[in-house]
């Protein structure tokens, strides 16, 4: 029987590495974007949830979960800051001392309105009656 590679971290999610290191990026970003350390003017002054990071098993692409508060300008907020991309690796890797900070890709974080469905869902007077029977 022949074993492939990656048959490990397929089968097990994350390891506790990258979701100790997708911890540290998000929290990193976070500090960034409340003090205002980028200087960008779509980004200046607005509030940006960054609600998750994950990261590859080789640590080399960490995709960034992002959603300004309001949900307003959302497009405009992702592409700002893939435009800021250096910088905002410069900051992480000033504050993480990582030996490599992964590549960043940023992208709208839907969770919110996933969750907003699920409670409507629930709160329908027939979906109700099947739940509670």
């Amino acid at each position: 029987m022949r074993r492939s590679k990656n048959n490990l971290s397929n089968n097990f999610g994350p390891s506790n590495r990258q979701l100790r290191v997708a911890e540290l990026i998000r929290r990193s970003l976070s500090d960034a974007l409340s003090k205002n350390d980028l200087y960008d003017e779509s980004l200046m002054n607005v509030p940006i949830t960054v609600s998750e990071v994950r990261c590859s098993s080789d640590l080399k692409l960490a995709t960034v979960f992002v959603l300004p508060l309001g949900g307003k300008n959302t497009q405009e907020v992702v592409k700002s800051l893939s435009k800021n991309k250096g910088v905002i690796k410069k900051i992480i890797s000033k504050n993480l001392g990582l030996k490599f900070i992964p590549e960043l890709r940023f992208i709208k974080d839907e969770s919110f309105d996933q969750m907003d469905q699920t409670t409507k869902l629930l709160k329908n007077p027939i979906v109700r009656q099947d739940v509670l029977n």
